[in-house]
């Protein structure tokens, strides 16, 4: 009986052991990933793996508050303004669904935000009142050739009348004196009136430069048949007397090609307090990417875009006043590519890295260098490496800001190129004969790369792509802290998110950087799946704030004019080693212009008191609202105070 129990226990035991066997077999993949995932996390969640590589942290908004966050800023009040206007989603820009949110980050709360006008793909920087100057968005989506089923493009209506201008309504129709073909404009037309021209010698009347105006027609009907191929006058229909025989368009081809993004002229400040857009005058030429950036005297440039019938703007560069609000044309024009990267400079010139981001010819505007926009001349800056690879490139000024050092971080060829550099190069502008360098290397060809400075003077360059919008599966799922002293990346903790086109990374007043957006075109290796919008934000903690407490910084004045000093206490007064003065970011498409990190002369005075002092350069040290921290001898920063520059 025992002997037969035996053989029992001895048959199931067989039995089971084959059937775990059978099942490890089958799922062993699984099992090996499971436990590889559970050691990864264990790994990365150590204190001595943070201290060393800091920590990434996924941030869930709920569902309702998610968006397609294209832009974003860091305000004076410590909140984050995330703007998504369309969210480049077509859906979204027919019912006029247009997103803001704000973010508190540190009691992570998130509210909605009333949305004027389609600010997706805008402009925008910090303005001295604490204001964000937003110019610029969309005014039609892209249609790729295909998809289009009117002839349509640029209409030029010239008015040959010197005694007054005139304004054509939209609908206005124009028929072709040699092909017949009646086209229809989408919008209303300003044309100037024309200017009489003299012979400076003689003074003799030599005739009227007619006044031009822009407008994109199409055609009636659809159908190939309503193209056109060359050249032609068209008559103004609904016109008569004078205005009939002084107003004309001329047209090239009107046909069913391609038909990119259109701009507009809207500006708004974003008053950070009462958390609301308030709009003023818009600017002269509708913009679709255009850079802002501040200029000298506190006024601010804008730079470059598609205007109002998907062109890019031809050089007419215009500049807003914040005193009255209105914009003005520069004097001369200078064209370049869309979302330039152009920097104050210590001396009031602006940088000009050469990095861009969308849209322009490959031959012109794309080489760096110093701009003086008083005179309009351009100093090249030769030794660039990969300087065809300059488009979707990032550009970081180094810390601290006075040594006017810059670092151009990847980029890729222009359009939907597949090849990107994993170069990056390094200019010190106050060299005699400045010139890049090769810093060192990226470990893959990086488009889209995302760069913060922080508070240590360090550099934190994370994510980006191989391929045009994340193609072929090839996000970058690495983070590197370049360290200035030493030349070098450092690795550290690996993202979580993968981030492409429409991302960017802003450093956050406690000493963290959150991360945002990401839009590929494809979801799978094969390309066959469409991409989705990545909705989630991400925050890395760097490795100092695992180190030891962050020194303590509070009181002092909350402003300091350049040239003066304003006291702070810290209980770790003795142990403060740096202070840095932090512009707040405003990032997208991989530009960011207004990040900049200054180093302040202080004072230990008695065992708790530091008194620092602002440089005195207005071009150093833009006015506006900043972020002043102090490092310990660690490198640990405090969380910032804010401080007002007058």
């Amino acid at each position: 009986m025992n002997d037969r129990a035996g053989r029992r226990r001895a048959r199931r035991l067989a039995i089971g052991t084959a059937v775990v066997l059978a099942l490890a077999g089958m799922n062993g993949p699984w099992l090996y990933r499971f436990g590889t995932e559970k050691y990864h996390q264990y790994q990365i969640n150590r204190p001595e793996y943070k201290a060393e590589n800091g920590h990434w942290e996924i941030v869930e908004f709920p569902e309702q508050y998610r968006q397609n966050t294209i832009h974003a800023a860091l305000l004076r009040t410590g909140k984050v303004l995330l703007v998504a206007g369309s969210g480049n989603n077509q859906d979204n820009f027919d019912a006029k669904k247009f997103d803001t949110r704000i973010w508190d980050p540190v009691k992570n709360t998130i509210k909605k935000v009333p949305t004027p006008s389609d600010l997706f793909c805008t402009g925008h920087t910090q303005l001295a009142n604490g204001n964000l100057l937003i110019a610029g968005g969309t005014k039609r989506y892209e249609k790729l050739k295909g998809d289009v089923t009117k002839a349509g493009g640029l209409m030029i209506v010239h008015n040959e009348n010197p005694d007054k201008p005139i304004t054509l309504p939209a609908g206005t129709k124009f028929t072709g004196k040699e092909n017949g073909q009646t086209f229809v404009s989408k919008d209303p037309v300003l044309v100037q009136r024309a200017k009489k021209k003299f012979d400076p010698k003689t003074g003799r009347f030599l005739g009227n430069q007619p006044g031009l105006g822009r407008i994109y027609v199409e055609a009636q009907k659809k159908g190939a048949k309503y193209q056109t191929g060359t050249q032609d006058n068209y008559r103004v229909q609904g016109l008569t007397g004078t205005d009939a025989r002084n107003t004309y368009g001329i047209a090239q081809k009107l046909a069913l090609d391609k038909k990119d993004f259109q701009g507009i002229r809207d500006t708004y400040e974003f008053d950070p307090v009462a958390e609301k857009y308030i709009k003023v005058d818009p600017m002269n030429e509708a913009r679709w990417y255009p850079t802002l950036t501040t200029l000298s005297d506190g006024r601010i440039l804008s730079v470059s875009g598609l205007d109002d019938i998907g062109q890019l703007v031809p050089g007419k560069n215009e500049i807003y006043d914040p005193k009255t609000k209105q914009w003005t044309y520069t004097p001369k024009e200078r064209q370049f590519p869309t979302y330039p990267a152009l920097f104050l400079m210590q001396n009031g010139k602006l940088f000009y890295s050469g990095a861009n981001a969308g849209y322009g010819p490959d031959d012109v505007g794309r080489d760096p260098g110093v701009w003086d926009v008083d005179t309009n001349t351009f100093t090249k800056l030769p030794g660039l490496s990969d300087p065809k690879l300059m488009e979707t490139a990032g550009t970081v000024l180094l810390a601290p800001a006075q040594d006017e050092k810059y670092m151009v971080i990847g980029g890729g060829g222009v359009g939907e190129s597949k090849v990107s550099s994993k170069r990056t190069r390094i200019v010190d502008l106050k060299a005699d004969e400045p010139e890049f360098v090769d810093g060192p290397s990226l470990e893959k060809g990086t488009r889209y790369p995302q760069a913060s400075v922080l508070p240590d003077d360090s550099v934190l360059v994370s994510g980006g792509s191989e391929d045009y919008r994340g193609r072929g599966d090839s996000n970058i799922l690495q983070a590197r802290i370049y360290q200035p002293d030493t030349n070098a990346f450092d690795e550290v903790a690996d993202p979580l998110v993968g981030r492409n086109y429409h991302s960017g990374s802003i450093l956050l007043p406690d000493g963290r950087v959150m991360f945002f957006g990401s839009d590929s075109l494809f979801a799978d290796k094969a390309n066959t799946k469409p991409g989705k919008f990545e909705q989630r934000v991400e925050i890395y903690t760097p490795p100092y704030l695992y180190r030891d407490a962050q020194p303590s910084l509070s009181g002092g004045p909350q402003t300091i004019e350049r040239g003066e000093s304003g006291t702070f206490t810290s209980q770790h007064a003795s142990s403060i080693k740096k202070v840095r003065l932090i512009r707040p970011s405003a990032s997208t498409h991989v530009t960011d212009v207004d990040q900049r990190s200054i180093a302040l002369d202080f004072k230990v005075a008695e065992d708790d008191k530091i008194t620092v002092t602002v440089p005195e350069n207005k071009n150093l040290v833009q006015a506006g609202w900043y972020m002043l921290f102090v490092d310990d001898d660690q490198g640990t920063p405090s969380k910032a105070q804010w401080v007002r520059v007058p």
